[in-house]
């Protein structure tokens, strides 16, 4: 009788089977647990709403002051300085007395000039009435109102020389450092005696690039043309003046042309030679949309922000950005509208139809300083 040999199953396969077995269960318990579970909480985001207001169309320059009016002021005749009248670095009104040069001299050629013209006016009376008698000949009395008008113009120039002694300011402005004291003699061949530069108002210095030239010229000459001057530290409010000048050619070299404004500096805070920034305003555009700068992402796409939607999900939009304006926000030109709502901070965990938990964004609260929605947690 033959013996049938049986086949025995390895260890290692009830030990395989045993795994397979434990690792399918351990995903049953899984699928029930995952199915069961609540929805992921909704992100937290700032977000604000899309406004609208006029803006500027500008461009921003870096310029520098330059005085309104500069007067060298002269001597107009040879004399010592007597008296000064105001103090270095003092504010003066037109008018006011700088300097007095001995006027003694010249009062006495003043006096004297005019005791000849009344001398000579006598005589022409006198030559008058003689003619009207034919004692004289005509020629005698055409002398006589010659010679009249001649000591009248004399008095005249005598008046002009004795007014020179007394050197007033021709504008309202500072003056510099004096460059003369009581006791030097001056004259109209001497260096100027003082520096009077006028402040109010003042003029601002800039320049365009000769790239932006083609875009400035369009709006030459309109009405919304303006030239807005800031202090560099942003200590004092910005200065709205009006475009004085425009050069007519691009200078060589620095491919810029030349371009002043003139701005009001009621109290002095700008001064010739200082640093400013200048906004070239060109035109206002009405109605703007405005978002807060932080909603505009970038992406391969191009620029987009999020939208609040009505049931607290957010949507993807592409939008065409404009310039930035002042109070950290930005123009969009198309892609939003008026009074939609838009995710200022946090948009890194979003995608289209995310679901978000929204509170307003205050732009000067300092818990948005590093973009951090931390007001929502």
């Amino acid at each position: 009788m033959e013996t049938k040999s049986v086949r025995t199953i390895p260890r290692w396969a009830y030990i395989l089977f045993i795994v397979l077995a434990i690792f399918l269960f351990w995903r049953v318990l899984a699928g029930k647990k995952t199915s069961g579970a609540a929805p992921p909480p909704a992100r937290p985001v700032l977000v604000a709403k899309v406004t609208t207001k006029g803006v500027p169309v500008y461009l921003d320059e870096i310029g520098t002051c330059a005085a309104y009016e500069t007067v060298q002021v002269q001597a107009q005749v040879n004399g010592v300085i007597t008296s000064r009248d105001f103090q270095d670095g003092s504010d003066v009104k037109k008018g006011d007395l700088l300097f007095t040069i001995d006027p003694r001299p010249f009062q006495a050629a003043l006096d004297q000039a005019k005791a000849q013209m009344v001398l000579d006016e006598i005589t022409w009376k006198r030559q008058q009435d003689l003619r009207a008698r034919n004692v004289v000949a005509a020629q005698d009395l055409d002398t006589a109102l010659a010679n009249a008008h001649k000591s009248e113009a004399a008095a005249e120039a005598a008046q002009v020389n004795f007014d020179y002694c007394f050197i007033k300011s021709p504008i309202n402005g500072r003056v510099g450092l004096r460059n003369v004291d009581v006791g030097n003699l001056v004259g109209p061949a001497s260096p100027s005696l003082v520096t009077i530069q006028g402040l109010d108002p003042i003029y601002t210095d800039f320049t365009v690039a000769e790239t932006d030239l083609a875009f400035v010229r369009k709006y030459l000459g309109g009405p919304n043309v303006k030239v807005e001057t800031r202090d560099p530290d942003g200590k004092i409010a910005p200065r709205l003046g009006d475009l004085y000048f425009i050069d007519n050619a691009v200078q060589p070299g620095s491919g810029t042309v030349k371009a002043r404004a003139v701005t009001p500096n009621p109290d002095r805070a700008l001064w010739p030679s200082e640093f400013v920034r200048v906004r070239f305003i060109l035109d206002t555009v009405k109605d703007a949309r405005l978002v807060p700068a932080q909603a505009v992402q970038i992406s391969q796409s191009g620029p987009f922000v999020f939208v609040l939607k009505p049931d607290n999900t957010v949507d993807l939009r592409p939008v065409k950005p404009g310039q930035r304006q002042d109070g950290d926000l930005t123009v969009i030109e198309s892609g939003v509208e008026p009074d939609e709502t838009v995710v200022v901070t946090g948009q890194l965990a979003l995608a289209p139809g995310t679901k978000v938990d929204p509170k307003p964004y205050a732009p000067n609260s300092p818990a948005n300083q590093d973009g951090a929605p931390k007001s929502t947690m």
